[in-house]
């Protein structure tokens, strides 16, 4: 059966451009995106074509700045773009959100030469970005990284094994944290690396119960060559530029979550109201109206919660407590609501003939992914009562 179209949602934009993107988007994904996810994702089918798409859409660069080939967007827009999308296909969605991670550090951290040369490929220009910070032994203690680059004349040389790296053998470009210094965050360094760098091979892509079509692979660096020009921030400064950009990657899958819950939730309610048993709808039943309810509140609650921390970011105050409230919130949020969601289409929603039992497989990535849901308590603790006691 194909997925239902979202119900529209009533977004409060800041002006009518705003609105006129998140109407484009939105046509998009139902025309482009939404007939197609549920046979693709069942593939495990990558679409790199519908990246092609918002690529020369301008849809790939909404945040960043339109000299560089961005879309000068508030987060406040660019992240309920992200909600239209992961509510047709999280793949799209998700990868939307990585790309942008992948691209901050450049965007942030580079030089004017830097972003000059490299944004507008990056931005506008058909590319397509990976985020390697995690490995296989160092995935919430970062710091602890050991993919190693050192320093040859006017070159860096990298060799490691980076995890968990979506769009991994796929990607155009890579943001790469590698140890060029001591033990711990104060010997990592960003580097920019091309996707087709010699030395660089991915694994056979990990096989998920979710997000089949979004390409998840271990990336291997054997000897990997890259100029002093592609290092990014200061020697030294990669793991404060890995953080940064991990604050502004967790209201993307925040949003996606949002996203994700809000499909279920309209799968949920269409199917109350055409199931009959006992001789009406099962929408009338006072329990199962009670669900919704607190579905539909939960969700809100996310949005807002989403919302409330982009604007903080758009006016530059400091946002990464609510950042991580956020993304705790909004993905245990997704888990909750899609576990409903299952329940309420019974056994049809055990089945793949519906899909809600593919919403709550991919809603149990994002309380996974760009720090579990249990280090966001951690940095929500920290900014309340201060680092823990050694």
């Amino acid at each position: 059966m194909p997925d239902r179209a979202p119900q529209p949602v009533d977004r409060q934009l800041p002006t009518e451009e705003a609105r006129d993107l998140v109407s484009l988007v939105r046509d998009i994904a139902q025309r482009e995106i939404a007939p197609h996810a549920a046979a693709e994702e069942e593939a495990g089918r990558f679409p790199r074509e519908v990246f092609a798409l918002l690529s020369r859409a301008g849809l790939l660069g909404l945040p960043y700045a339109a000299e560089h080939g961005g879309g000068d967007q508030p987060y406040e827009v660019y992240l309920q773009v992200l909600e239209e999308l992961a509510a047709v296909r999280l793949t799209v969605g998700l990868g939307v959100s990585v790309h942008t991670l992948a691209c901050y550090a450049l965007a942030a951290h580079g030089t004017k030469e830097q972003r000059v040369e490299h944004l507008p490929a990056m931005l506008g220009g058909g590319l397509l970005g990976a985020y390697c910070l995690s490995e296989p032994s160092s995935g919430s203690d970062a710091a602890s990284l050991r993919t190693r680059a050192v320093r040859d004349g006017d070159d860096w040389v990298i060799n490691g094994t980076k995890a968990w790296i979506t769009h991994g053998g796929v990607a155009d470009f890579l943001t790469v944290m590698a140890r060029t210094g001591e033990e711990g965050p104060r010997g990592i360094t960003a580097f920019l690396v091309p996707g087709d760098a010699g030395g660089l091979s991915a694994a056979v892509p990990e096989r998920k119960m979710g997000l089949k079509g979004s390409p998840t692979a271990q990336l291997h660096f054997d000897g990997v060559r890259v100029p002093d020009s592609r290092r990014l921030g200061e020697p030294g400064q990669g793991f404060a530029i890995a953080l940064s950009s991990l604050d502004s990657g967790r209201l993307g899958i925040a949003a996606c979550a949002v996203g994700v819950a809000q499909a279920a939730l309209d799968e949920a309610v269409a199917y109350a109201r055409e199931r009959r048993q006992f001789g009406r709808a099962i929408a009338d039943f006072q329990g199962l109206r009670f669900m919704l309810a607190d579905m539909a509140t939960q969700i809100e609650a996310g949005r807002a919660l989403y919302l409330s921390a982009a604007k903080l970011r758009d006016a530059g105050r400091p946002f990464a407590r609510q950042a991580a409230m956020a993304k705790l919130h909004c993905t245990d949020t997704a888990m909750r609501v899609t576990t409903d969601a299952v329940q309420i289409l019974g056994g049809y929603g055990y089945t793949a003939d519906f899909p809600a039992e593919r919403y709550m497989r991919e809603a149990k990535v994002l309380q996974i992914v760009e720090g579990t849901n249990q280090i966001q308590r951690m940095v929500i603790a920290r900014h309340l009562a201060g680092p823990e006691a050694r």
